[in-house]
């Protein structure tokens, strides 16, 4: 029996939505155009284990993972990266500094979707100019020897960017999602996870143990071809308090009842603050006021907390983008969520720096 199209009338009911459908270049070929150097793929592995002792209290440092809400300009991020990596340098003996480099934007509703979506800044959607870009720039800021963190929306953009990657991290909205939680399982460095934006936190926990367990699910191969994979689990994966709709939660007692949440799951008991987001109220003056209070408790010895996060950026504040005319923005200042200046940066990594000493000094008297 030969097996036939169906009738005349079936042709285009799975594309009757879809108005333009263009290549995608591969991730080998990308990798081949921009290849990893030895000093780099060094400056990852180094960023990777570190990060994992700090997470697991293997290292008194703490981890701060630091940089632009989303990365718009590669010139202006190289320039924030150059500066960043000669701090990470004079605080390394107390802080573990990654640079936050974003390059995808979840959006609530609509808005520019990120740097490797949209590289020009104008609605045009040149994906694979944005992936050339978004790789380029981790090289460049590996070369560096400073480490990278991302946030991995899109599970299959992480095949073209992850190799080069020491921090991973899972947006409030998609923690829930059992798409990233594979896609958690695979990933080669440790992962943190928001809590929801409502602010429920035992949905980040449950994604550190199902991202735990080993999976298998639908992706690509390198050659950019449809695939099974099967994954190991990862065992660094850990939860970011970023408060939620109902207000902050970096207070002591909900850091309290979530390292016991995260016993119950047999999760390692540490977790990271953002200072922006719910914590802030998307205000990045009050970015300063939850990272002095991080500061202050680390002094303490207060257990628990592994590290920061903060959204950070040349100028303070944010602007507006009009597509189309990137000429007219502000240079070093964000387009997406408010970010604190570089003063105000260097200074709560030098506090930090202090508190883990002082925490030091505590523990050995």
């Amino acid at each position: 029996m030969t097996l036939t199209a169906g009738p005349a009338a079936s042709p285009g009911l799975d594309d009757q939505r879809v108005t333009a459908v263009n290549p995608l270049l591969s991730p080998a070929l990308l990798r081949q155009e921009h290849p990893m150097s030895p000093e780099v793929a060094k400056t990852v592995g180094h960023g990777r284990a570190a990060t994992a002792d700090v997470l697991a209290g293997r290292d008194d440092r703490v981890l701060v993972v630091v940089g632009p809400c989303s990365v718009h300009d590669p010139d202006v991020a190289m320039d924030y990266a150059q500066r960043l990596a000669r701090e990470a340098a004079v605080v390394q003996d107390d802080v573990h500094v990654v640079m936050r480099v974003y390059f995808e934007k979840p959006r609530t509703a609509l808005g520019w979707k990120g740097l490797i979506n949209d590289p020009e800044l104008d609605g045009s959607f040149a994906v694979n100019k944005g992936l050339r870009t978004a790789r380029k720039l981790l090289l460049d800021i590996g070369s560096l020897g400073l480490p990278v963190g991302c946030e991995f929306l899109d599970p299959i953009l992480s095949q073209f960017i992850a190799d080069a990657v020491s921090w991973g991290a899972i947006g409030a909205r998609t923690s829930a999602s059992q798409v990233h939680r594979q896609l958690c399982s695979a990933l080669p460095m440790p992962v943190g996870i928001k809590n929801s934006t409502e602010g429920d936190v035992q949905v980040a926990v449950d994604a550190t143990r199902a991202a735990a367990a080993g999976h298998v699910f639908t992706g690509i191969t390198p050659d950019g071809v449809a695939a099974l994979l099967t994954s190991a689990g990862n065992e660094d994966c850990h939860v970011i308090l970023r408060g939620g709709s109902t207000g902050p939660n970096h207070d002591p007692a909900t850091v309290a009842a979530t390292v016991t949440r995260l016993r119950e799951a047999n999760r390692p008991e540490r977790l990271l603050i953002d200072a922006s987001h719910g914590n802030s109220g998307k205000d990045h003056r009050r970015q300063a006021e939850v990272g002095g209070d991080v500061v202050a408790r680390i002094a303490s010895g207060e257990p628990g907390i592994a590290g920061l996060m903060l959204e950070s950026f040349l100028i303070a504040g944010r602007q507006d983008l009009e597509l189309g005319n990137a000429y007219r923005l502000t240079y070093g200042q964000s387009i997406t969520d408010p970010c604190l200046d570089w003063p105000t940066t260097t200074s709560l990594l030098h506090r930090l720096a202090a508190a883990v000493r002082s925490r030091r000094a505590t523990i050995t008297r």
